[in-house]
């Protein structure tokens, strides 16, 4: 009597659902990457008319996911932070994700670390959104190290909506005797004498 080897059936086996981060950069990251094409193309004739020597782009290598390396190609300028926008082609083919630490150099001590192999680098991230904070301990390598052991879905998203606003230039706040002194009244956004009262 045959002993039949029991195989399970490949329409039976559990299919592996896809990832939700990549998935988020594939279809946010060619949207994205649509809308700014003009844009990235325009920059890129800029600068082509300026004659750098170097060329439109800035190419190094860079550490990614496992430790392995990739080329990273950013248009050579940094107006409107448009070097980060070119990277998007990046995030589409899988060399970057959206939200990760930031991709460093590759053979660099820094990126030998093994936490931060275990996700992709990224365009934005904790590091960047949080640089303006004037809390001790917010250095980026521990933000980036935060991110990458609590990561999730619902963070990348918070992370993206506050990328736009962590870009724009600091805005002064004037301080607290500027608020509150005798000689002058905030009015509409523009600082004006105050009446005197004795």
């Amino acid at each position: 009597m045959k002993r039949h080897a029991s195989r399970i059936s490949p329409h039976l086996e559990p299919k592996r659902l896809p990832d939700p981060k990549r998935l988020l950069d594939l279809i946010l990251g060619s949207a994205l990457l649509v809308l700014a094409s003009p844009v990235l193309a325009g920059a890129a004739l800029a600068v082509a008319l300026t004659r750098p020597a170097d060329g439109v782009l800035v190419r190094d290598y860079r550490t990614g996911l496992n430790g392995n390396p990739f080329l990273l190609s950013s248009l050579r300028t940094r107006r409107f932070r448009l070097d980060l926008l070119s990277r998007l082609p990046h995030v589409v083919r899988g060399d970057l994700s959206l939200v990760g630490p930031a991709p460093l150099k590759f053979g660099s001590a820094a990126a030998a670390a093994p936490w931060r192999q275990l996700v992709r680098p990224g365009l934005t991230g904790l590091a960047q959104v949080r640089r303006r904070s004037a809390l001790p301990w917010d250095e980026a390598p521990l933000l980036d190290q935060h991110y990458v052991e609590h990561h999730w879905i619902g963070l990348d998203l918070a992370i993206l909506a506050r990328t736009p606003g962590a870009l724009l230039p600091a805005v002064r706040v004037p301080s607290a005797t500027q608020i509150t002194g005798p000689t002058a009244t905030l009015r509409r956004n523009k600082w004006v004498p105050s009446a005197r009262t004795d």
